[in-house]
């Protein structure tokens, strides 16, 4: 791997979501470790104070006010940073709605609305980044944004769920085939206390009290379950931009607050085998005492605070 320090400078980054919470924090990271970046969102106010901001800073940075999800829009980002700034070194495919309902109340729209921007957005707009890295050459870094909901699963959220679970095996699928093309690919699992993040009940209860009383998360927190800042999580980003990450691939990595870590791939936990197969009544019998013996967790854990 390569140890430099880990700077994206003076490579260009395209942002999805970029106009607030982590898409922000991100787009600002990278401004400031020295990329140009397209910052993309669907709130045209929110995209260009992004810009202002970067630079007025001194930084490089456009705004592409458009919805995520149809081809149409990817291509007019990839399009966007080659005129604006040349080329195309890295996608972050962050862009995200909630349309929150538990299996029984959630309509056809709710699941399709989800869909479309986090599984179909990161599908169109990696496609096209993909397109051109490979037509330019000198590889690139496709950084796609997961979720705890993806690795666990969340109550009320099995769109959402759903689509950052098949963002991670995306990036494992596209981190084999852009391999020869020096394309890095990973997941980003962040948390973070954001307007998404308030919606899982888990950790609602203790942002809003962050912001009740102006204190910052505590350390219990950010060190046992990996809850901080939207800033907090643009580092890893960062990382994976530069020629530092160059070899790291295929990798669904988490971070957030002070907690930086590796999820596990899905893998086999326990087998058993039956000579000539296996019947229901066979399975029922073994079950509690052979593969079912140890059951997994499912669900993002609630945060409970050390006793006083």
């Amino acid at each position: 791997m390569d140890l430099r320090i880990p700077t994206p400078d003076g490579k260009v980054a395209v942002v999805t979501g970029g106009g607030r919470g982590l898409g922000r924090a991100y787009a600002e990271a990278l401004a400031r470790a020295g990329a140009a970046v397209v910052v993309n969102d669907v709130d045209a106010d929110a995209a260009h104070a992004v810009v202002k901001g970067i630079t007025g800073e001194g930084g490089r940075a456009v705004a592409v006010v458009a919805p995520v999800g149809p081809t149409s829009t990817a291509d007019r980002l990839v399009a966007t940073a080659v005129a604006e700034f040349g080329r195309l070194d890295v996608l972050v495919a962050n862009a995200g709605v909630l349309r929150d309902r538990v299996l029984w109340k959630m309509t056809d729209d709710d699941f399709d609305a989800v869909v479309d921007v986090h599984l179909r957005g990161t599908f169109t707009c990696a496609r096209a980044a993909a397109a051109r890295m490979r037509e330019q050459g000198g590889g690139g870094s496709l950084v796609l944004v997961s979720s705890p909901a993806g690795q666990r699963g969340n109550f009320g959220q099995a769109n959402y769920a759903a689509a950052k679970a098949g963002i991670v095996a995306m990036a494992r699928t596209w981190a084999l085939e852009l391999a020869r093309s020096g394309i890095a690919v990973n997941a980003v699992v962040p948390v973070a206390a954001t307007d998404m993040t308030r919606t899982i009940p888990a950790f609602a209860p203790a942002i809003d009290e962050a912001e009740r009383t102006g204190a910052p998360l505590p350390g219990w927190l950010r060190r046992g379950h990996g809850l901080g800042t939207a800033e907090d999580a643009a580092a890893l980003v960062v990382f994976l931009a530069s020629d530092a990450a160059r070899g790291i691939t295929g990798q669904a990595i988490g971070i957030g607050g002070d907690r930086l870590a590796l999820w596990a791939h899905p893998k086999e936990k326990a087998v058993a085998f039956a000579e000539g197969g296996w019947t229901a009544a066979a399975i029922a019998e073994a079950w509690a005492t052979g593969v079912g013996a140890e059951p997994e967790t499912y669900g993002i854990p609630a945060p409970t605070p050390p006793e006083a």
